[in-house]
């Protein structure tokens, strides 16, 4: 069993950034990111290859987040840059123990962190 810790979350007006860590307990495969608003599903963010060779981002968040991994330090990154109001909500890291391709559905994923809460003030 892998747990997976994240932290960095907070308050940021729009057009700030924030860094978000997931710190991992073990090895991992493929990696992700999403997120969770009031009254919504949970909806993807980006996801990323064990080696780094294969990254998604959702639509949305294209050209304006970067997802990263220390594989060395079982850490995955988000940075966020530029962002919306629309941005708000609950990040949750995950993580597959599997190495089959990487996962843009919250099915490919067997760990999840406990989530942090970001908010984006217009």
């Amino acid at each position: 069993q892998v747990q997976l810790v994240e932290s960095g979350g907070g308050l940021v007006q729009a057009g700030g950034s924030l860094r978000l860590s997931c710190a991992a307990s073990g090895r991992t495969f493929s990696m992700g990111w999403f997120r969770q608003a009031p009254g919504k599903e949970r909806e993807f963010v980006a996801a990323i290859r064990w080696s780094g060779g294969t990254i998604y981002y959702a639509d949305s968040v294209k050209g304006r987040f970067t997802i990263s991994r220390d594989n060395a330090k079982n850490t995955l990154y988000l940075h966020m840059a530029n962002m919306e109001p629309e941005d708000t909500a609950i990040y949750y890291c995950a993580a597959s123990k599997t190495i089959l391709g990487v996962s843009t559905t919250p099915n490919g994923y067997d760990y999840w962190g406990q989530g942090t809460q970001v908010t984006v003030s217009s």
